[in-house]
């Protein structure tokens, strides 16, 4: 029977370091203007993370994360701040 293991995490999309605005203007060379929190900047993030073996199967906007890592959810508001549920196989274990 096939098993999973889950990893819950947050992602920021900040596109304001230098090396995150490189990155996002050679995979997307025709961008004219890459801005500040474009969705864009959390790719790497994202390639990391399915070259690990996960796979994205939720990624909901969050309006704040606490400081006791508690999470507001919301309707409205702007984010660019992700709450993220990644899966992946669990290997078999031999008999």
């Amino acid at each position: 029977m096939e098993q999973w293991e889950y990893l819950t995490t947050i992602i920021r999309a900040d596109a304001g370091k230098k090396d995150v605005q490189e990155q996002i203007k050679r995979r997307w060379p025709n961008l004219k203007r890459v801005p500040r929190y474009a969705p864009e900047a959390m790719t790497r993030q994202l390639d990391d993370l399915g070259a690990q073996g996960w796979e994205l199967v939720s990624m909901e906007p969050v309006r704040r994360v606490g400081r006791k890592g508690d999470i507001l959810f919301g309707d409205s508001g702007w984010s660019n701040v992700y709450f993220c549920v990644f899966k992946r196989r669990k290997p078999a274990i031999s008999p």
